[in-house]
């Protein structure tokens, strides 16, 4: 579903990536790991045709991001953490402007909307103006904007910064249903606990670099710890000494 190869990216004398390559299957989690500035939000950028590779190749859904930016874009949802919404308009109106952008309309949308709203729970907030919402709620809204059209690849980047228990409970669970739904889903992180609840396989990315690339068992065992968070830790250090 998600084919990266060798991509560089430099931001005047600053380069951002370099190198980095990992595949992603359907049904799956791939976590992309790393602090800030590590190049994860780059890397989705590509992903998302917002930003062109200074060289590599990246394809969505065999879609090149590319030479191919408009049927890419059809073949993902997108979530960050500092996405916002529209606050006069209520969740129905949301997802219904949005929607159209996917070209639901009719029958097509109403049966969209019906999906997200069993999948997440939204109920009554969807008759509720986004300004009367809590910020639990405002998430769900914005995850069901980007997952209306069932995309087969779903980006996800620090999309659980700024939400409480409650609200980081039930994005991960979404997670962890979408993927059962034999989606693909890039799941970007600071957050090393989260990333090794539901991931199947991670990438460490470091000062654009991709350290290691695999599962979790075998981050675990070549760094000899039971934990993906000090595994993390000691590639970095070994770049850095």
């Amino acid at each position: 579903m998600v084919e990266v190869a060798d991509l560089h990216k430099r931001y005047g004398h600053h380069p951002a990536l370099r190198g980095v390559s990992f595949r992603v299957e359907a049904g799956s989690v791939y976590g992309l790991l790393g602090p800030n500035g590590a190049g994860k939000t780059t890397t989705l950028r590509i992903l998302a045709t917002l930003v062109r590779p200074d060289t590599g190749t990246a394809r969505v859904a065999g879609h090149d991001v590319t030479a191919q930016p408009l049927a890419v874009r059809a073949r993902l949802g997108i979530v960050n953490g500092g996405m916002g919404l529209y606050e006069r308009l209520t969740g129905r109106e949301t997802l219904a402007f949005f929607g159209r952008f996917y070209g639901l309309e009719g029958g097509r949308l109403e049966e969209g909307i019906a999906w997200v709203d069993e999948v997440l729970g939204i109920g009554d907030a969807l008759d509720r103006r986004v300004g009367e919402m809590s910020s639990g709620m405002i998430q769900k809204v914005i995850v069901a904007r980007a997952i209306l059209h069932k995309p087969p690849v779903l980006l996800l980047d620090e999309a659980t910064r700024g939400l409480d228990v409650f609200a980081r409970r039930a994005l991960l669970d979404f997670v962890d249903g979408y993927r059962r739904q034999g989606k693909a889903i890039v799941y970007s992180t600071h957050v090393l606990p989260e990333a090794e609840e539901i991931c199947d396989r991670v990438g460490f990315l470091y000062e654009g670099r991709l350290l290691f690339e695999g599962s979790l068992d075998e981050a675990k065992r070549r760094w000899n710890t039971a934990s993906l968070e000090r595994a993390f830790i000691r590639a970095a250090e070994e770049v850095r000494a």
